[in-house]
């Protein structure tokens, strides 16, 4: 990294510490009739961010403040519920994506200014069978196909129908939508994406065993070349080991092809395996995860997915590119507890090759940090992520200090 962007960040840490990405954990609903309450959600997020790249561009520097503000009221089993959201740019020497700022000799980084209902839905929910229709966040297993973006200022909502029902060990989930809300502002071209989208997801739990089936059936307007049909399979499971530790498993298979007016005609493999244990207080996670491409052609893509959370925190793939990508990654990690002035202490380091699905070739290596803890009601988070290009992309630098707090 180079020495200006150090320098940078190092001022940054005696004025902004960071959090341990804080939940939305209202107050406790507030009673004003029988029968009827309303519960005020509040979450505001500060948070720096640092890009170098070695591609000639300068470094980008954004320091930005996102505000989340809204209210649930719930009258016996309908609930209706408001938020909105807005995002400063109080340091701007960043690519914020939109077009009218003119060229940016900055790298991007996808946190825009803007201002904007997220969510306006109401709900009518009975001993877990309910549906809810509107503006709405939808995040399905852990977000790798469908997701909200939590990690960037401006959420992704959806404009859509959820019918959900809890039948003992038994879940069911279905969704219509009609328009994804992106994370890029509503003074975006790309604020949106209408088509018609189809999520359903299905699973029974049984001895510590979660199974799950799903279909995403994405048809877009205009961003057709996204346009797929994915099917596929989820388990994850816990199996303790007395008097030793415990493994948590997970694993997961998709097959994806072209769907209504895609021109591609394609059809690629998903695979994930992960296998974690927590050893002399480190936890370990060791995991494979392949989006496959069809003979270089094209690839396993996941248009509406927390893609953050996925293939390396630098963000170099956020869109697959035709040959695929195999992604081999070990994480160790440790919460620290005891330590009062540090409270929810944790660290923990994940290193990532990738290499292509097709055409065998060697992508790059990464490696990701991150250290969180609490002061207080204010979660801090500071993280790190090195990518070194070899056959893709080129090398990039991040780096994250958030605080964050909500209630």
């Amino acid at each position: 990294m180079k020495k200006s962007l150090v320098l940078s960040v190092g001022a940054a840490l005696g004025s902004i510490a960071s959090p341990a990405i804080a939940q939305e954990s209202p107050l406790p609903p507030i009673e004003v009739a029988d029968g009827v309450t309303i519960d005020p959600m509040v979450a505001a997020r500060l948070r720096y961010e640092a890009v170098d790249q070695d591609n000639g561009l300068d470094d980008a520097e954004a320091l930005t403040a996102r505000l989340r503000a809204g209210v649930e009221i719930k009258a016996g089993i309908v609930s209706l519920l408001a938020d909105a959201e807005g995002t400063l740019a109080l340091a701007d020497d960043y690519n914020d994506t939109l077009p009218f700022n003119g060229i940016e000799p900055f790298p991007v980084v996808a946190d825009p200014e803007n201002f904007e209902l997220n969510r306006l839905q109401v709900s009518v929910m009975q001993d877990g069978i309910g549906a809810t229709i509107g503006r709405q966040r939808i995040i399905f297993d852990n977000a790798r196909f469908v997701g909200n973006v939590g990690w960037r200022q401006n959420e992704q909502t959806f404009d859509a129908i959820r019918g959900q029902a809890s039948l003992g060990p038994v879940a069911l989930d279905a969704t219509y939508a009609i328009s994804q809300r992106t994370i890029f502002g509503v003074d975006s071209p790309n604020e949106h994406f209408d088509g018609d989208f189809v999520f359903l997801n299905g699973g029974v739990e049984i001895a510590g065993v979660d199974a799950k089936a799903f279909a995403y059936l994405i048809d877009y307007d205009d961003r057709i070349a996204f346009s797929s049909q994915t099917y596929g399979l989820r388990a994850a499971a816990k199996i303790d080991l007395p008097g030793l530790f415990a493994v948590n498993a997970e694993a997961s298979f998709a097959t994806q092809s072209d769907y209504r007016a895609n021109p591609v005609d394609y059809s690629a493999p998903y695979y994930s395996a992960k296998l974690g244990a927590t050893v002399a207080g480190f936890g370990l996670t060791i995991g494979y995860e392949e989006l496959g491409s069809d003979g270089g052609l094209a690839a396993f893509q996941t248009p509406m997915a927390t893609l953050h959370a996925f293939n390396g925190w630098a963000d170099v793939f956020l869109t697959t590119p035709a040959f695929g990508v195999r992604d081999y990654y070990l994480t160790v990690g440790r919460k620290f507890s005891g330590i009062k002035l540090l409270p929810g202490l944790n660290a923990n380091v994940t290193y990532h090759q990738f290499d292509s699905d097709f055409g065998n070739l060697d992508l790059g290596s990464e490696w990701d940090a991150s250290l969180g803890f609490k002061a207080g009601p204010v979660s801090l988070l500071a993280k790190y992520a090195n990518y070194r290009a070899d056959a893709f992309a080129v090398d990039t630098e991040k780096l994250w200090l958030q605080a964050e707090f909500s209630f």
